[in-house]
Parts: C-alpha cells; sequence; structure tokens
C-alpha cells in the first residue's frame, strides 16, 4: 500500500503524531502503515517552508497539493535513468559479495552526472522490499492522558415517548480511560457516525481534555473496512480526531484484549447503571442521559476495592493534567463531494437542492466541495474559489455578486426603479409609462420585467419620434403595456392625426349659423 496516495485525514495523523515527537517507525506500526510511507510524507512535511503546525491548519485540498504535487527528486532525469536500471541492480545484489557501492561505482562511470553514493543508496532503499514483518503484540502501557476507549453496549436502557406512548431503546455509549479506569456513559439514538462524534465529543467535553490516542471498536460509525493491520477509518470521525488534535487506533477484530478495559466498563455500566435503574421510567431521552450521569458519577467516586482512591481521585491526580486541551470550537461534521459548474455560474449542492455561486470564470470546470452544517467551500485544485454559509431554502440561490459575468450582474441588479432611470434617460414620456406601469401594477414588480425589457429593446429599434408618440398615446389612454406600444409603432400610430382633429373640433365651440338661436333667445 506504500505507492497509493492516502487520504488527507491519514496524512495528518502522520504528521500530528510526528508533532507529538512520535517515531516515524512507532508511526506506521500505529497507523498500520509502510514504514516508507510515513517516511516520505514526513520528509516532505520538513522540506515544506510551512512549520508542521501551520500544514496541520491547513484545509485538506491544499495540503494535498502540497503533500502529493510531486518531489523534484522523482522528476529529475538521473531518478530515469536509475529506475531503468533498478532491476538490474537488484538481480545483481543477489550475487555473493556484491555490495550496492560496487553498483555504485560501475553505476557513476557509465553516468558521470548520476546520483552521488549517499542518493543512490537512498533511491534504492526506497525501492526495496520490506525485510520485517510488523509487530502483532499491541502493548498497552497505560500512560495518563494516552487513550480512550470507545464501544457501544450491546444491551440497552428505554424511555417512552410522551406524544406516541412507543418504548424507545436507543444506545448506550461507553468509554473509559485505562490509565486510571475512569469511566463514561452517555445513551444516543443510533450507533450511526453522528451520533457516535456527538458521544465522544460529550466524552472529551465531560473529562476536560482529549487523550492522544482513541481506540474504538470496529463499529460501522467508526472503521469503514475492518482489517487486523490496516483498517479504513470513517473519515467523519479522522475528520473528528484532526480538529481535537489525537489519532485514532481502532481495536483488532476479534482480540478482545485489545478492548478489555472498555469491555469491563461495560459490565461495570451493567451493574451499577442498568441495575440501578431498571425499576424506574424515563420520558425522554434527557431524562434517561441525566440519570445515567448521577448513576456514572457514583460510579467514578465509589472507593475502589484494591486501592485506597476512587477512579474519578485518581483521574484528577495523574490522567486530566496529562490530557490535551479541549479546541475553542467544538467540532462540525464535514462531507465531502466533487461537482461540476453549471452554466449558470454555480455548483447544485444535492443534499440541499440549493445553488451556490462560484466565479464565472470556473463555468464548466469540476471541482471540490467541503460543506459543514453552518459552511460551503469550494475548491479548484489547492485554492478556495467560493466560501458560502450553508442555506437550507429548496431550489434557491446563494449568490456573490463579485462572481457573476456582467450580464448576470446586470440581470440580478434588476428593480422597479433601474427600469424607471433607464426609460428616463432615453426619454421624459418613456420615464412616465414605465413609472405608471408599476404604479397602477396589481401584481408584484418582478412580473413586469419582461415587460420593460421588451420596452427597451423596442426603444433601441425604433425611431425616436415615433417610439415619443407611441408614448404619448399610451399616457393619454392610460394602456401602460407592452402590447399596446408595440401595436402602436408596429402601425406607425396612422389614424392617430385624424383622431386628434375629431377630438379637437369636438371640444371647439359651434359656428354661427342662421337655425342656430342665440341666448337671447332663451331671456
Amino acid at each position: 500500500m506504500a505507492g497509493k496516495t492516502k487520504e488527507m485525514s491519514k496524512i495528518k495523523q502522520v504528521l500530528r503524531q510526528h508533532l507529538d515527537g512520535v517515531s516515524n517507525r512507532k508511526i506506521a506500526d500505529n497507523l498500520s502503515l509502510n514504514k516508507e510511507t510515513v517516511n516520505k510524507y514526513v520528509r516532505r512535511a520538513v522540506e515544506d517552508r510551512m512549520k508542521l503546525t501551520e500544514l496541520l491548519e491547513l484545509e485538506d485540498p491544499v495540503l494535498e497539493y502540497r503533500m502529493t504535487g510531486g518531489h523534484p527528486a522523482y522528476v529529475d532525469d538521473r531518478f530515469e535513468t536509475f529506475k531503468f536500471k533498478l532491476p538490474y541492480f537488484e538481480r545483481q545484489m543477489g550475487h555473493k559479495h556484491v555490495t550496492l557501492k560496487k553498483l555504485w561505482e560501475e553505476y557513476i562511470l557509465e553516468n558521470p552526472n548520476g546520483y552521488q553514493l549517499t542518493q543512490f543508496r537512498y533511491h534504492y532503499g526506497q525501492n526495496s522490499k520490506a525485510k520485517e514483518r510488523p509487530s502483532t503484540i499491541l502493548k498497552d502501557l497505560y500512560v495518563p492522558g494516552e487513550k480512550g476507549y470507545l464501544d457501544f453496549a450491546g444491551d440497552t436502557l428505554e424511555y417512552i415517548d410522551r406524544e406516541t406512548g412507543e418504548i424507545v431503546r436507543p444506545q448506550t455509549f461507553v468509554a473509559s480511560l485505562p490509565c486510571t479506569d475512569y469511566g463514561y456513559a452517555l445513551a444516543v439514538p443510533s450507533q450511526k457516525s453522528e451520533d457516535f462524534v456527538y458521544a465522544v465529543m460529550r466524552f472529551l467535553e465531560a473529562i476536560g481534555g482529549v487523550p492522544k490516542i482513541l481506540v474504538p471498536d470496529n463499529l460501522k460509525a467508526a472503521v469503514v473496512k475492518s482489517d487486523p493491520y490496516e483498517p479504513d477509518i470513517n473519515r467523519i470521525l479522522e475528520d473528528f480526531a484532526n480538529h481535537y488534535g489525537c489519532v485514532v487506533l481502532p481495536a483488532r477484530p476479534r482480540k478482545p484484549k485489545d478492548k478489555s478495559t472498555v469491555e469491563n466498563h461495560v459490565k461495570l455500566v451493567y451493574q451499577r447503571v442498568y441495575a440501578e435503574l431498571r425499576n424506574m421510567r424515563f420520558y425522554s431521552l434527557e431524562e434517561l442521559n441525566t440519570a445515567i450521569a448521577e448513576k456514572m458519577k457514583a460510579h467514578n467516586r465509589k472507593r475502589m476495592q484494591q486501592h485506597p482512591y476512587s477512579r474519578e481521585e485518581h483521574f484528577l491526580a495523574i490522567e486530566k493534567p496529562a490530557l490535551k486541551p479541549l479546541p475553542e470550537q467544538g467540532f462540525q461534521i464535514k462531507s465531502y463531494t466533487s461537482l461540476k459548474v453549471g452554466i449558470n455560474g454555480c455548483i447544485y449542492l444535492g443534499r440541499d437542492k440549493h445553488y451556490y455561486s462560484v466565479p464565472y470564470t470556473y463555468i464548466h470546470r469540476q471541482v471540490k466541495v467541503i460543506y459543514t452544517r453552518t459552511l460551503v467551500k469550494v475548491f479548484s485544485g489547492q485554492e478556495c474559489i467560493a466560501t458560502h454559509p450553508r442555506v437550507y431554502a429548496e431550489g434557491k440561490y446563494t449568490l456573490i455578486n463579485e462572481h457573476l459575468a456582467s450580464h448576470a450582474k446586470a440581470y440580478r441588479e434588476r428593480s422597479k426603479e433601474h427600469y424607471i432611470n433607464r426609460a428616463s434617460s432615453i426619454m421624459a414620456e418613456f420615464g412616465e409609462v414605465v413609472r405608471y406601469m408599476f404604479l397602477t401594477a396589481a401584481q408584484p414588480e418582478e412580473v413586469y420585467y419582461k415587460s420593460c425589457d421588451g420596452l427597451l429593446h423596442l426603444a433601441r429599434a425604433t425611431d425616436p419620434l415615433l417610439f415619443q408618440r407611441a408614448c404619448e398615446t399610451s399616457l393619454q389612454c392610460q394602456r401602460y403595456n407592452y402590447p399596446f406600444i408595440n401595436n402602436l409603432v408596429k402601425s406607425k400610430c396612422r389614424g392617430l392625426d385624424e383622431l386628434d382633429q375629431s377630438r379637437a373640433e369636438s371640444l371647439s365651440p359651434p359656428k354661427e349659423h342662421r337655425n342656430i338661436r342665440g341666448k337671447s333667445e332663451f331671456k
């Protein structure tokens, strides 16, 4: 597995243990990795211009680029020559009395610009098969603050749902610190990853710190693929461990000694919690957990038979000071996906059925998306190109103006005032038509945006005098809509002159005529 690129969460576990002063060989044993794989990532971290603590704070895509973006030694022409001759070197090393130094002397004669002896030895070693088998012995030294064991109890407690009367049986999470045998228990709805991580977080808050190593059983919430030597850790749990500055080392399957302390604590929970609560009724998960917390407090304060102190006294004396401090902010579960930017310049997060904008230059490109309960981040390679608050409104858009192309910005900035100002800048009569359109509107103003767009297009394509006459007629007739003005323009306002003359004659005083009597006749 040494040649396969590891998940960034796994690499962070390597770097974090290296920061804690653990040797590369021990890191390889702890994480069930090839020693050369650990050497490779530690070496790249040391060679990087960023500090190790700064690398651990990077987002996964950024760290991935720095850790796997390529090493100069492996794109050198000398390495291609060396790689070509590597099978020959391996065959020659099978001969008696042949040494690497002898092979190097022959190699450097043929390649004067090739690797010097130290680099020759290094690259040969990198490609050699490991001769030592990893130890299968798990040594528990029970160092204060080193390990925390995690498991679920097989049997369950129960409570009654007040609304439905249904009996609900949650899962009981159990954790213990093996050095002092300090215990913790919490009822959660299920053994799913979200509930498991929540329970571990509550456990760390209860003890007021973080052990260096978390040792879960082979639960589905903790281990994706069970294996005695290289289990695949659930990505959520690895992210959780990276956030809290610890590592995850699952117990081996079918090896009860690996988790004997927590198994023993499950039995103690049965005896000192389950047995005590067997005749009590609870009507919510909160009520049940309050009772569990009280019984666990009494359990930890109970004087142990073989020691003159309680588990709590022992924990406060030697284990709590050895724990790492809790981070300032609690953990939020991260989800990962790869999405394609749509023609609208947005990614579509299917889980929420919501759109988020990215810079329009990334249209049609594939991007990585990391999202939590409150935040959405979009990456292209190592670059974070967009950050949005997470929104749960289905079918809606979360947009940033700077992400939009110029025509899209104009489209988004549409409003009643926008259209009135544009129309008025063309001619006053046109501005009045648009103002009255919105003033007399019986529907939301967005309904009239298309009519305004149509009128603006018509104004650009029509003789100004003709369009002005059409707008004046629209105002006189109080018909403020696109179809009416468009028909006037198409007909070139024919008949309006005769209509105006007729109206003028009807309003003027009558002409004198011999058949018309004057006002004197009516006195």
